[in-house]
């Protein structure tokens, strides 16, 4: 895919396009929305035990820490300035073994996220690393899928309001094309190459063998190469009980997305053999509405139905005595965020 049709497809799929793209013309309904909150940031209050709710800044093991620890991954903290050593030891004390997961303590979009083989690999992402962040056992279950989960306060059973199964980026050896030659003809992996060259060098000019499948990001981000897959539809009652059951648990979780790893959907809805590797709140998308088969109005007719939500439960939570972000607050949120995303995208 040369340059001008690379520009082409970015222009013609939305799901490409920059946030500010798809964002900045429905702000006026957002707006709204504070007018009746009365704040810009009454987010705060949708999920009160979660710092911001959830929208920036909210350190990912605060929020892995108020999760019943069999829903989730075995995680452990690490100080940027910590020794080698120590962080060795902590993770054997952990029962924790490589390879490994490192991202982030504070994050977003799968940015830093990184599978890590030995010591040596954890020494290279100390040293790169500007943040505190976390160290997780890697669960190999196949599938991830995104669940997006309201409840109102007063209600004892919520609602999941959209289901995404992420397909990672990945190619497929036709036993003649070198692994860089297959990426350049799909554009999702195209639009990746750069990242993917610092990330494998030579090994891109591996030939595989016809019908052999290597996966280049093992990461359910959209940003990253993953492909979005609308599966609401798959929703049931034994799912919505099994996430219900576990996010009752979670105190003071009303509104965000389960990213989970599982072996099947049907397993999942029995609540088995499965991991919740992130909850987002606040400020996670309804990602089912980058399925490349949805238009931009879907998009924006889903977009505006969660913020209403959010509104609605931001407001609940505001009367049973939960405050709202100030004005003061929440700009300095901000600024923080956009700082903290140039650091990550150094790593």
């Amino acid at each position: 895919m040369n340059y001008l049709k690379s520009k082409l497809y970015k222009l013609t799929h939305w799901e490409y396009w920059p946030m500010e793209a798809i964002y900045y013309p429905i702000f006026p309904v957002w707006f709204y929305f504070t007018l009746k909150a009365r704040s810009f940031f009454f987010f705060n209050a949708s999920n009160p035990t979660i710092k911001n709710g959830g929208m920036a800044m909210e350190s990912k093991k605060e929020i892995y820490d108020i999760i019943p620890s069999q829903y989730i991954p075995k995680t452990i903290l690490i100080s940027r300035t910590s020794a080698l050593n120590d962080i060795i030891s902590k993770i054997k004390k952990a029962e924790i073994v490589f390879p490994i997961i490192a991202k982030p303590d504070i994050g977003m979009k799968a940015l830093g996220v990184e599978k890590i083989g030995n010591s040596s690999e954890l020494q290279s992402y100390l040293l790169k690393s500007s943040n505190d962040f976390l160290i997780q056992e890697l669960i190999e279950y196949p599938n991830e899928i995104g669940l997006f989960y309201v409840r109102f306060p007063d209600e004892k059973t919520g609602r999941i309001t959209g289901i995404v199964s992420k397909e990672f980026l990945s190619v497929t050896g036709n036993g003649r094309d070198s692994m860089e030659q297959l990426i350049k003809q799909n554009p999702r992996s195209h639009f990746q190459l750069r990242v993917l060259k610092k990330k494998y060098g030579g090994r891109l000019n591996t030939i595989l063998p016809k019908g052999e499948k290597f996966v280049l990001v093992p990461y359910g981000s959209h940003t990253r190469g993953a492909k979005f897959i609308d599966d609401s539809h798959k929703m049931n009652e034994r799912l919505l009980k099994t996430i219900n059951t576990i996010c009752t648990q979670i105190p003071g979780f009303y509104y965000g997305r389960l990213d989970i790893l599982h072996t099947s959907l049907e397993e999942l809805s029995d609540g088995k053999n499965f991991k919740i590797i992130e909850i987002n709140g606040a400020g996670s998308e309804a990602t089912h509405i980058y399925d490349p088969k949805h238009s931009l109005f879907f998009a924006w007719k889903e977009i505006f139905k969660h913020w209403k939500l959010l509104y609605e439960i931001s407001a609940i939570n505001k009367k049973n005595g939960h405050s709202y972000l100030s004005y003061k607050d929440g700009t300095a949120m901000l600024r923080a965020n956009r700082a903290l995303e140039a650091q990550l995208k150094l790593i």
